[in-house]
């Protein structure tokens, strides 16, 4: 069988050799950033706060909870990053609190940008490695990235709540993400319930996108 037009250039071009694993990363990255934007919609953090009874805890109306998430989940992902937001006259949330939210949406900032340069790292693939070594690095990633889910759900499930301490390690300084579910409202608005589900309907949306591209990136005579 003889090899596609160019593809010789392609395989000895520094660049080219530099993009597969690059084309790899890109597309876990992507396949990440998708399966976190359904999870900060109203829709679902009102379902994942029902189930976890964040009224029973904050003592609020369902309506008060609803307006109280909403004004959060708008100055998490829009802003500004104010997270003012007060239900009876009072303020939702401690200063404390709102430097923690600060410092997610940090994060959040963070993940947009590389989901942004893994755009970028798709399309100079496409134009430098071609369809084919672009389809077996993207799929080489997105097989990674359902192995790894698959692995840190197993030890989600048999550790959460050590998993979540070495998380909030990693991204925050030590004693910035510690409230007392007794006084504080974040803790109380999104209890440890709504963590373990979030968490778990992450996962679960991580490894179904991936399998879909896994699927749509298999070698084209196996399509």
């Amino acid at each position: 069988m003889s090899r596609p037009d160019g593809y010789h250039s392609r395989v000895s071009d520094p660049l080219a050799r530099l993009l597969a694993p690059l084309v790899a990363i890109a597309t876990g990255v992507l396949i990440v950033g998708v399966a976190v934007v359904p999870l900060l919609t109203p829709p679902w953090v009102a379902f994942a706060q029902d189930r976890a009874q964040a009224t029973a805890w904050t003592g609020y109306t369902t309506a008060e909870l609803l307006s109280a998430t909403e004004a959060i989940l708008g100055d998490l992902v829009v802003g500004p990053p104010t997270f003012d937001v007060e239900v009876r006259g009072e303020a939702v949330l401690n200063d404390r609190e709102r430097e923690h939210l600060r410092d997610v949406r940090e994060i959040f900032a963070g993940l947009a940008i590389l989901v942004v340069a893994g755009v970028v790292v798709l399309i100079v693939g496409r134009l430098r490695l071609g369809v084919d070594r672009l389809r077996a690095s993207a799929r080489a990633g997105a097989t990674g990235t359902v192995v790894a889910v698959v692995v840190a759900g197993i030890v989600a499930v048999a550790a959460f709540d050590t998993a979540f301490e070495i998380f909030h390690r990693l991204f925050f300084a030590g004693g910035t993400y510690t409230f007392d579910p007794d006084t504080e409202r974040l803790v109380q608005l999104f209890p440890n319930q709504f963590w373990i589900e979030s968490t778990a309907a992450a996962g679960i949306v991580i490894a179904a996108v991936g399998l879909l591209v896994r699927r749509v990136t298999r070698p084209r005579d196996l399509a």
